[in-house]
């Protein structure tokens, strides 16, 4: 019969390479100056989500995401690596929310797929760094939750059982739990596939409702024969929700200020590999109580 597998996703600023240009006056983040990328932890979810797809016929992957139309490049990243489809949150009601607003809204979201066997998506995304949406999503939605997860072990489809491997503080933990679930994963799990060519060729005009007005002519009839290409896009008048619980307005956290940190260069020297350049490397981390 299969299981119907929701991975949540985001769209994120490359933090992993931040510039002088990368934060506002105002303390905000300049996402016009840093690359939208895939958040990497939920490129590991979603391996995991495609694995079981692998081993049980009849699974379908979605993908959820929140987030401007472009976001959409999230969910045909998603489909040129396997999963069935997806849909984006998007709407100015969902901007300047925080933890608790997002994960009210992508949990009223999730519905709309149905009955969902499990729900999976990454520890945390690169901007926020918070860990908080994947377990306020579980307890919004009153289901178990499995955390810092690196590989789904075992599953039993007929007892509704999955068993995972998760990394803690002091080792290893193996775990078996019922499903419906929600299990975050850590970035130490097994990295994503990568795309498959035949996926790319047919799934790159895969768009949302917003897109198809900017695409050339001839693109809305093969929109409209391929189902397969339709990806969904829910405003506030799609998901049965609380406005006032959305957004900004939803959102009790407050950030009073942030401070840009930029690392500058030491005296840096050059240094070969002679017998005398190395001793003279020792006394000084030996002076400066680095090397005992």
């Amino acid at each position: 019969m299969g299981l119907k597998i929701v991975v949540l996703a985001k769209q994120v600023p490359d933090t992993r390479n931040v510039g002088k240009d990368a934060m506002k006056e105002d303390g905000t983040v300049n996402r016009a100056a840093l690359p939208a990328i895939y958040n990497p932890e939920d490129l590991n979810a979603l391996e995991q989500a495609l694995r079981l797809k692998d081993l049980i016929p009849g699974t379908t992957v979605n993908v959820l995401t929140m987030g401007p139309a472009r976001a959409a490049e999230i969910v045909r990243e998603s489909m040129y690596r396997g999963a069935d489809g997806g849909a984006i949150l998007s709407g100015r009601e969902f901007a300047g929310a925080d933890t608790l607003a997002t994960s009210y809204a992508i949990s009223c979201a999730i519905k709309k797929f149905g009955d969902v066997d499990m729900i999976v998506c990454g520890r945390q995304a690169i901007d926020g760094d918070t860990a908080q949406v994947g377990p306020q999503v579980a307890e919004k939605l009153s289901l178990p939750q499995l955390t810092y997860v690196e590989e789904i072990v075992k599953l039993d489809e007929g007892a509704k059982k999955v068993v995972v491997k998760r990394r803690v503080e002091k080792g290893v933990e193996v775990l078996e739990c019922p499903f419906p679930v929600v299990i975050t994963v850590n970035g130490s799990a097994a990295p994503c596939r990568s795309r498959e060519a035949k996926r790319v060729m047919r799934f790159k005009r895969a768009a949302v409702p917003s897109e198809l007005a900017a695409m050339p002519s001839a693109y809305p009839e093969v929109y409209q024969k391929d189902s397969a290409l339709k990806i969904g896009e829910w405003s506030v008048s799609d998901i049965d929700t609380d406005i006032n619980s959305l957004g900004l307005k939803g959102s009790p956290t407050k950030v009073k200020s942030i401070q840009a940190v930029s690392f500058q260069a030491k005296e840096s020297k050059r240094m070969t590999d002679s017998d005398e350049d190395i001793d003279t490397l020792m006394k000084e981390l030996i002076a400066d109580n680095i090397l005992g």
